[in-house]
């Protein structure tokens, strides 16, 4: 198990949010990203909840690739399904006070350690819950679905369609550019653009595909 060296993981985050050109991050927002990895790494031995097992490759494959999507949400309440221990939705909690998030995931002690964690952080507008993706029934559209490793485009498109109205949008978190599922999507859908995300120490390509309901 790869020890945590707190200073080491600030560095990692301070010099990939000015990367990333996040410069409006605070201090405070920091430190709790910081505390967050520390959570992740400690429950880790007993929960299994990511396979990325050192606190410095955390810090990249998983905090600084959710903060890279932080421009892309200009929505006020966004669904993160699929969403693990809380990736990408408890960063952009974090670094978006102002946003609602809905964290969804099938797995009870995932959702344990995102109720845990948000406590101990005195995060507020992130709530987890645990159901299955088609099998969650919200009483109001959500404003956006994100999700990050999570299915195939046209998976999630056909398991998320309920959880948005007409003007709602899906924003899927993918690798290199996924031509292949782009082509699969339906004509429902409508692929409003591919961003290419720089996410710096991240090995690897990172595209974000923005979808919207035909």
């Amino acid at each position: 198990m790869a020890k945590l060296n707190e200073d080491a993981l600030r560095r990692i985050l301070d010099d990939g949010i000015a990367s990333l050109g996040l410069d409006d991050i605070t201090e405070k927002q920091r430190e709790l990203l910081v505390h967050y990895v520390a959570l992740i790494h400690k429950w880790n031995k007993a929960y299994n909840l990511t396979s990325v097992r050192d606190p410095e490759q955390m810090m990249v494959k998983h905090i600084l690739d959710s903060l890279a999507v932080k421009p892309f949400i200009q929505d006020s309440n966004v669904i993160d399904v699929g969403t693990g221990p809380g990736l990408p939705g408890i960063p952009l909690a974090i670094v978006l006070p102002d946003v609602q998030f809905t964290l969804l995931d099938s797995l009870g002690k995932r959702v344990r350690f995102m109720k845990q964690a948000l406590f101990e952080m005195n995060v507020k507008n992130a709530s987890p819950i645990q159901a299955r993706v088609e099998a969650h029934n919200p009483l109001h559209s959500y404003d956006a679905v994100v999700s990050r490793a999570f299915a195939s485009l046209k998976d999630m498109l056909h398991w998320c369609e309920h959880l948005v109205d007409s003007q709602g949008k899906f924003l899927a978190l993918k690798g290199q550019f996924p031509q292949s599922e782009i082509d699969e999507v339906s004509d429902h859908f409508h692929i409003d653009k591919v961003d290419n995300l720089s996410v710096p120490g991240l090995e690897g390509e990172r595209h974000l595909v923005t979808i919207i309901k035909a």
